[in-house]
């Protein structure tokens, strides 16, 4: 992808932030417990993508929410096809993600890949020589052009029986109002039937823009979206919680938590009941949602 600045270590455009989660997943590759086996994340990430995360902070300490959201994406990917029939997939902003490549997956399945035209073609250039391991389609697309992202829906509600919505990393980047459009949208295709999401705290956010994340509070792509009724703020919108996860937790069931977090458990007994809620407050979810 093109380079849009003179320091390549800095985001710039959202497609930036592929490149940076390809590191992720290729540390974790690496490691000989590795929660998954992403054999292509490395050279998608590139030289560009190793910079950038180096620059957003230290690699290690960052990368374990990346990590633990990949995991837990891929099982429930991995259940909507066993125990909810889905026969479609659709990835939106889906960068570059490889679930189609690495998964074990139908060849029946339809796996649809929406996203900007610069990443889809680097996309492809990177992995010409692997083969996917279910039907692969991309769709050139910016999602804020309503009216053409409308018409794909339709276009591929018409064909789906049972479709399953991924959006991975999406979210936060867009106003409530984009979400709540996006949501509504969804909705309105009667086989779009669950959709995987991942949403911060308001104080989780406000923390990582503070003192995490600087260059998402004021740069050219922010970090924007954090409701405070949690995954009840889609409820208005069509879709109703089936199973909300903790990153805490989940990070912990994995065995992939924060540096010190173990500390943090040792000391929290001793902390004051304001310092205990504001913990309590800074966390994150990934969310399985249903139509009502």
């Amino acid at each position: 992808m093109e380079t849009r600045t003179n320091d390549s270590s800095q985001i710039t455009h959202i497609s930036d932030t592929a490149l940076w989660v390809s590191v992720y997943r290729a540390m974790e590759t690496k490691r000989k417990d590795a929660l998954f086996r992403d054999p292509y994340a490395e050279i998608l990430a590139g030289e560009r993508g190793r910079q950038i995360a180096e620059n957003m902070s230290d690699r290690k300490s960052g990368a374990w929410p990346m990590i633990v959201r990949t995991a837990v994406i891929d099982e429930f990917v991995t259940r909507a096809l066993t125990q909810d029939a889905v026969d479609t997939v659709i990835n939106l902003a889906a960068g570059l993600d490889t679930r189609p490549y690495r998964l074990d997956l139908p060849e029946s399945l339809r796996w649809i890949e929406v996203d900007l035209p610069e990443i889809l073609s680097y996309k492809e250039e990177k992995l010409a020589n692997a083969t996917p391991r279910c039907t692969l389609e991309r769709v050139r697309l910016d999602l804020t052009n309503i009216e053409a992202r409308k018409n794909l829906f339709v276009k591929i509600n018409r064909d789906a029986k049972r479709a399953l919505v991924i959006t991975e990393g999406l979210l936060i980047y867009l106003s409530s109002e984009d979400v709540a459009s996006l949501a509504r949208d969804l909705h309105a295709q009667q086989n779009f039937r669950r959709w995987v999401i991942d949403i911060a705290t308001p104080t989780l956010l406000l923390w990582l823009l503070k003192r995490r994340f600087r260059s998402f509070a004021e740069g050219t792509v922010q970090m924007r979206f954090a409701p405070e009724e949690g995954p009840g703020f889609f409820k208005a919108f069509g879709w109703n919680e089936a199973e909300v996860r903790a990153v805490s937790k989940e990070a912990r069931r994995l065995k992939r938590e924060m540096p010190g977090a173990w500390l943090y458990r040792l000391l929290s007994p001793f902390a004051s009941k304001k310092m205990r809620e504001f913990y309590s407050r800074m966390d994150s979810y990934f969310v399985l949602l249903e139509r009502t």
